[in-house]
């Protein structure tokens, strides 16, 4: 069988970042007239890539396969193929047998290379050097496979909320490059777009393999729910649901091998989950996560270190990687960016929570405690975090989410959301953002509020509408130079920042650190008003402790999308704050049996379909 085609593109990722692709010393230009690709110049054109190399290792652990062959299409120069791998502690790749001699031709030639696969190699991949100007084209990996294909119906659900541009461009793609193609998954899938927003036309964008269904704005969680219903209810159900954001770039390819890597599992990882990497929209090289786990501290954190996989070390690394054994099975997840679910574990672990956005992914992939397979090749491109931070997300949507996943599901058993909850607190204090600590509280006291209140049709959608009121106001830069001249801070002039003041910070001595911890920064026991002001960043998670120490204004930049705001040191808010926070301590100690208890018992009608249908208003 095909199963991954040689991926040359042209779009923004490929031409910034060519050897996600190709490594070359000559041109790689693409030829419209009969869809090939020129390998223009004389000279080496290497493969051995995150996009072309085939990921043996992992076709051998978790599939069927039991051969592998390159096969090659090529008309041109003269040149020579040889094979290569990845072992562990490769560094470049290493040739593998001898080179393969294909003379000069006007005409198509075809190449079917057995490739040899050595006890220690991750990855395979291939290097073409050419003579002169050399065509390629319909070139892919072939698996020769033990026993029967698994029939796999493949639906894509996508979810999206006025990002017209972005899901217009994906439906695009798949129309050109999946359903008008020949390839096997053309006959055996179809893409649903859940339009939150209710502003796409239904009429111009649907076909019979693409639906668009307008819905209520239930958030990620309640779209992604729309769509696996859709699936599992379709004339012929689905077997499989991909779940993937609608503000990504992908390539279908990616979509495609995960389609033939259904098809060709072992019996044991026939209900094992899918996940595609993130990679860096803007960065489009750097891999930012390839599955997550919950920390023990409560927060979400890559399994992998940071990537870059134009690397060939970092290629193989991101292959060859081992989850420790300090990041255990019931802690991991696989995020909704792209995730693939057997809808038979859908139906037997139910459905999501309806927590409109944040966390839902994580309790859904730690409550199935699935397999999570992946490979090089399956990803998207996602914005990076720190250009869309939302404390309405960060603070109020994460704070409650996982509290009322971890007593519904159990999720996360390991990880300390109290912990988390008063470590925010503590870190937005500390920063004077009194505004976002009251949103870590309005969070935990809805958590408070017991399993009745996320119930609620619409309770999830006003609660994330009236944090998105209450979070810290930004204004754009010309309104922050005018806030700080009213405020009378001297010296401040918002064409003097640059992103090295933002970022920048200053160490403290030993009895600083006492101090700054003693008095959460001059704001109880020794209470002072503070002098001066910081520039720090935004991102919530950050402590430039050494910059803010002994200030008494701080002004807060998102330098990406070019506004702030101005916090002024107040020890009669942060009273407030500190005393509310005790009162809601002492109700939760007094009622958190209880609250367990209530949301455990509700966990059955929360996820099941009879609900869900009723709180998306499905006849």
């Amino acid at each position: 069988m095909k199963f991954a085609s040689v991926l040359l593109e042209k779009n923004p990722r490929s031409l910034s970042y060519p050897s996600l692709y190709c490594k070359a010393d000559g041109d790689v230009v693409e030829d419209k007239t009969d869809g090939a690709w020129l390998l223009y110049d004389k000279g080496t054109y290497d493969f051995s890539t995150y996009f072309n190399s085939l990921s043996v290792q992992k076709l051998q652990h978790y599939t069927r396969a039991t051969k592998y062959v390159l096969h090659l299409e090529l008309k041109g120069a003269g040149l020579t193929v040889q094979q290569t791998k990845g072992g562990v502690f490769s560094a470049h790749p290493e040739p593998v047998g001898e080179p393969h001699a294909l003379a000069a031709s006007d005409a198509w030639q075809t190449m079917d290379i057995d490739l040899h696969i050595d006890h220690d190699a991750v990855i395979v991949g291939f290097i073409i050097e050419t003579e002169g100007r050399v065509a390629l084209r319909n070139s892919y990996y072939a698996l020769e496979v033990e026993g029967d294909l698994r029939p796999v119906e493949l639906a894509l659900a996508t979810t999206t909320f006025k990002k017209e541009s972005y899901i217009k461009r994906n439906i695009g793609l798949i129309k050109g490059n999946i359903l008008a193609g020949t390839d096997d998954i053309a006959k055996h899938f179809h893409m649903y777009v859940i339009d939150n927003g209710r502003t796409l036309d239904v009429d111009e964008l649907s076909d019979e393999h693409v639906t668009i269904r307008p819905n209520e704005n239930v958030g990620g969680a309640g779209g992604f729910t729309r769509g696996m219903l859709e699936a599992m209810g379709q004339e012929t159900p689905a077997t499989h649901v991909l779940l993937m954001d609608d503000d990504v770039a992908v390539s279908p390819e990616s979509i495609k091998r995960t389609y033939n890597l259904l098809r060709i599992l072992k019996d044991e990882y026939a209900d094992a989950m899918i996940s595609g990497a993130m990679l860096n929209y803007e960065v489009g090289e750097d891999q930012w996560e390839d599955t997550g786990y919950m920390a023990d501290g409560g927060s979400f954190t890559p399994a992998k270190p940071p990537l870059r996989l134009t690397q060939f070390e970092d290629v193989v690394y991101n292959e060859a990687f081992k989850v420790p054994k300090k990041i255990r099975p019931e802690q991991r997840y696989a995020a909704w960016w792209y995730c693939c679910i057997p809808t038979a574990v859908i139906k037997e672990e139910g459905l999501p929570l309806p927590v409109f956005v944040r966390c839902d992914d994580a309790e859904y992939g730690t409550r199935c405690h699935r397999e999570l397979i992946t490979m090089n090749g399956l990803c998207i491109w996602h914005m990076s975090f720190h250009v869309r931070y939302n404390a309405a997300v960060e603070r109020y949507q994460t704070t409650r989410n996982t509290m009322i996943a971890q007593c519904t599901t159990g999720f996360a058993p390991n990880s300390d959301f109290m912990h988390e909850l008063h470590n925010n607190i503590r870190l937005e204090l500390k920063k004077f953002g009194y505004t976002n600590a009251k949103l870590c509280l309005d969070a935990f006291e809805d958590f408070l509020k017991g399993p009745k209140f996320i119930a609620q049709p619409g309770a999830a959608e006003e609660s994330f509408m009236r944090a998105n009121r209450d979070k810290e106001a930004l204004v754009s830069f010309d309104e922050l130079q005018q806030q700080a001249e009213s405020l009378h801070i001297d010296g401040f002039d918002v064409n003097d920042i640059t992103r090295q003041i933002v970022d920048g910070d200053r160490p403290r001595t030993v009895p600083q650190r006492l101090q700054d911890y003693i008095t959460n920064n001059g704001q109880r026991w020794m209470k002072t008003e503070g002098e001066g002001y910081a520039v720090i960043p935004l991102l919530g998670w950050v402590y430039p402790a050494g910059i803010i120490r002994g200030k008494k204004h701080l002004i807060v930049i998102d330098w990406y999308n070019k506004k702030g705001a101005i916090r002024t040191k107040s020890a009669s808010e942060y009273k407030q704050i500190v005393e509310r926070y005790a009162r809601d301590l002492r109700y939760y100690k007094r009622n958190i049996e209880r609250l367990r208890a209530e949301y455990s018992a509700a966990r059955d009608e929360l996820t099941s379909v009879v609900y869900w249908k009723n709180y998306l208003q499905m006849d």
